[in-house]
């Protein structure tokens, strides 16, 4: 016999094997106990959530001649005859592919004959939200007068599109997604029956994965057993075959995003893609993940409500002291955003990592939830700038006030940074000559280099200082500061070494350098 998918060997035949819908279960049984049938139901809810299986065991226990606290009994013939699908009473229909007015109108048609056995005619119309608005009218007037021998059961996915006439004339019954707990012990049960060694902790993921649906999780089940035939199934197998990624990974990357270091973000999604890894999943769980974070950030005792490892939890409250609740809210956002956005993406990888760039460099956003962490970035870059600036400060020599130093009373005690009161002979040259060394340069660099300023690195080291990073990022190739170096070799006949550097952001050239062109005949004292 051929082999049956997991969903269907155990699709529930009784309503007490339905799992998280207890709500709806309850009332449907007391309805049949009570005799107070309804004509007409709509099932509405996400997929694999028990919309279809409910309607057929609701079928048989309305025909079922011997009904066991509200279900079928499963052994009388109409039971069994309805479960085979050879019963005439029970008709289903699919809406996607049958949605014209003329099959309405069959349906209409065979209404009038009453069933052959049985008490009911039930017609299960699934995804109903399929019809043309021609069915749907052509539907109203039967549902509104229906016989006494027919139920209706319309099931679909998506409410809103069905008119309201119809709306008003079902009871109306909401299936939820079902929990991860209800899922797991679901397939921990069914794992059982089978003989399948399962981990906990991968039951759980798959469950999770699922989000919310029964199907789909016995379905991810089914995949990851048949890769891992004869094995018992752990937790790193159900990553493997999904194409996910372990909360350790998760915590990598998030530690790159908090240091703000792009390049270590994008070697982690490297080194994802070359794993094979599914970016969408990706992008779900490590959303997923900055809840969690989120939730040990603002409450307290959380563990009860976190389903995660105690290991796992230790690491959250660890990564809760490094990031602030408004850096989380905008992290979710943008993922958030993401996830979305993956669905139907053909450049995956390049929309994940345009998003941790984001991450990375505020200032890239201009909304307002982004400004308080573009603060934060200038205040970080401050600090460490003035963290250099005091150890510059410990190699300057000091020059203390008095005749002929140079002291400035007016800063109240403290002593300006002078320049050495023989600069190089070599690089005063330079600096005599540097416009129109910097006019002979290749035109990139010429542009740049007007808007250079010139500093001492040493006896005879020459600064070259720029405005921005961009402009010395530029100048500083090795080929062009060869370039620079070679024009200078030419116009003194000296070789004078050539360093570029930039101002820092939020900072000004003097705080940092000494402006050799403006004070070149100053006295200084400068330590290499």
């Amino acid at each position: 016999m051929s082999y049956t998918a997991l969903y269907r060997k155990f699709r529930p035949a009784q309503f007490a094997d339905v799992k998280g819908q207890d709500h709806i279960i309850t009332t449907l049984q007391n309805q049949i106990k009570a005799n107070r049938i309804g004509h007409a139901y709509l099932f509405c809810g996400t997929r694999g959530t028990g919309k279809t299986t409910v309607a057929k065991i609701f079928a048989r226990a309305v025909n079922c001649e011997h009904p066991v606290d509200g279900s079928p009994c499963g052994e009388c013939d109409m039971c069994r005859s309805i479960a085979a699908g050879t019963s005439m009473n029970v008709i289903e229909i699919d809406a996607a592919s049958n949605n014209g007015v003329d099959n309405i109108r069959e349906i209409r048609e065979e209404v009038a004959y009453r069933p052959t056995e049985g008490r009911y005619k039930v017609y299960i119309i699934d995804e109903v939200h399929m019809l043309s608005i021609g069915a749907f009218n052509a539907l109203l007037t039967t549902l509104e007068e229906p016989p006494e021998y027919v139920i209706f059961i319309l099931a679909t996915t998506e409410v809103h599109k069905i008119p309201i006439t119809i709306l008003s004339r079902c009871q109306h019954y909401d299936f939820k997604r079902i929990s991860i707990e209800t899922i797991t012990d679901r397939m921990r049960e069914l794992m059982d029956a089978e003989g399948v060694e399962v981990e906990d902790k991968a039951l759980k993921y798959i469950a999770k994965a699922a989000d919310g649906s029964m199907r789909d999780a016995l379905s991810l089940l089914d995949q990851c057993i048949a890769f891992y035939l004869g094995q018992k199934l752990i937790y790193d197998n159900v990553l493997e075959v999904l194409g996910a990624v372990d909360t350790d990974v998760f915590s990598r990357l998030l530690r790159k995003v908090i240091d703000r270091d792009v390049s270590g973000a994008l070697d982690v999604v490297e080194e994802l893609v070359m794993q094979g890894r599914e970016l969408s999943q990706l992008a779900v769980d490590f959303t997923w993940y900055l809840r969690n974070l989120l939730l040990v950030k603002t409450s307290d005792n959380i563990e009860d409500v976190l389903d995660v490892s105690t290991e796992n939890m230790e690491q959250l409250k660890e990564e809760a002291q490094m990031i602030e609740p408004d850096m989380l809210f905008r992290y979710i956002r943008i993922f958030s955003e993401l996830s979305g956005q993956l669905k139907y993406a053909t450049q995956k990888r390049v929309m994940l990592e345009v998003a941790l760039i984001k991450l990375c460099t505020p200032a890239m956003e201009p909304d307002q939830d982004s400004l308080l962490e573009r603060i934060r970035a200038i205040e970080e870059k401050v600090e460490k700038g003035m963290e250099a600036a005091a150890n510059v400060q410990e190699r300057v020599v000091y020059v203390n006030g008095g005749a002929g130093s140079g002291f400035d009373g007016s800063l109240g005690g403290r002593e300006k940074l002078k320049l050495p009161s023989a600069v190089p002979e070599d690089v005063q040259e330079v600096v005599k000559n540097f416009r129109s060394i910097a006019d002979g340069a290749s035109g990139m660099v010429r542009g740049y280099l007007k808007k250079a300023r010139l500093s001492l690195g040493g006896d005879n080291r020459l600064l070259i200082v720029l405005p921005d990073a961009l402009a010395a990022s530029v100048v500083g190739r090795e080929d062009h500061v060869g370039e620079l170096e070679g024009l200078i070799e030419e116009k003194i006949g000296k070789k004078v070494e050539v360093e570029v550097r930039h101002v820092e952001d939020g900072r000004h050239f003097e705080d940092t350098f000494v402006d050799i062109e403006q004070k070149i005949n100053m006295e200084i004292t400068v330590e290499d």
